[in-house]
């Protein structure tokens, strides 16, 4: 399978490299320093769950020139996907898939207005990951996918990205409803996000302080609330289900917005935060938690 993973960082750079020493053709897409050290050295994989190794493959900044794509792993930061979009575009087939494994339950959509209806394929990226380095991964914990057809349609493109993640040892599976499961991503992640970036602590933590282990609840609840406005099938006990799934994290655990927040970078706020408290607006919905979240982060959400 030929795979170009647009968006190096730990979700493409951690599922990419693991492609790419299973035996698929994968091309790499960054950018500074993080391509250079690619290029020169490989991409390097620090896994806390299976060890350290390199793989080497193609890296560049750009696609033009390069043949269609059986597969793009779509991986860049949800305030990117339509520039991301249109740079894929060289690669991109009438039957290329382009899977989205981002933060977020409207980039599917952003992708089929740039490139055309049917290409988006749904996928949830069950993982932790960041670049540590210069062409190096820390991968701490996680690493299955759920993948699915937007119109939960059986399609050869999703099988063969099922068998490719299979052959790489990827934990994934083919979700009948993709949009269910990207919601309940969505709420679980809007909830950790907001809550570890908020207060700049883990999760072990925000569970050991009753009011931020409770706010954290409240904010499953709105989110719940909405996503039935929405007319997503959520299990009745999704709230208790995912506070479970929270529970099981290791203490240490923190989010990508608390990196990001830390560490100056442009944040996720406006399609996570920002999404559902437009969305509760909309339904008519109170949303007192999203919205003291969202204000709180907002001075810092500016671009870098």
């Amino acid at each position: 399978m030929n795979v170009v993973v647009m968006g190096t960082g730990g979700v493409g750079g951690y599922f990419g490299a693991k492609l790419a020493r299973s035996g698929a053709a994968v091309t790499f897409v960054a950018r500074g320093a993080h391509l250079d050290a690619i290029r020169e050295r490989g991409l390097t994989i620090r896994s806390a769950v299976e060890g350290e190794f390199t793989v080497r493959a193609p890296a560049v900044p750009e696609l033009a020139g390069h043949p269609h794509a059986d597969a793009v792993a779509f991986c860049v930061k949800s305030f990117d996907t339509e520039s991301a979009a249109e740079a894929i575009r060289p690669v991109v087939g009438p039957e290329t898939a382009v899977l989205s494994l981002q933060n977020g339950v409207d980039n599917e959509e952003k992708i089929d207005a740039a490139l055309g209806t049917g290409h988006a394929v749904g996928g949830v990226a069950y993982v932790f990951a960041a670049i540590g380095e210069p062409g190096v991964i820390t991968h701490t914990q996680g690493g299955r996918i759920v993948l699915g057809e937007m119109d939960g349609e059986p399609r050869p493109r999703t099988q063969a990205l099922l068998e490719a993640f299979t052959r790489a040892g990827i934990p994934a599976a083919i979700a009948p409803d993709i949009r269910t499961a990207l919601w309940e991503k969505y709420l679980v992640i809007t909830a950790q996000t907001g809550m570890t970036a908020l207060t700049r602590k883990p999760l072990g933590v925000i569970r050991e302080i009753p009011e931020t282990w409770k706010m954290f609840r409240l904010l499953l609840e709105e989110l719940a609330a909405i996503a039935a406005r929405e007319k997503i099938a959520l299990a009745p006990d999704i709230v208790d289900r995912l506070l479970g799934v929270v529970a099981g994290l290791k203490p240490d655990t923190t989010s990508s917005m608390h990196y990001d927040l830390t560490h100056g970078k442009r944040l996720e706020l406006e399609a996570l935060q920002g999404h559902a408290v437009r969305l509760g607006e909309r339904h008519g919905i109170a949303t007192p938690m999203l919205c003291a979240v969202y204000a709180g982060l907002r001075p810092h959400a500016r671009p870098a």
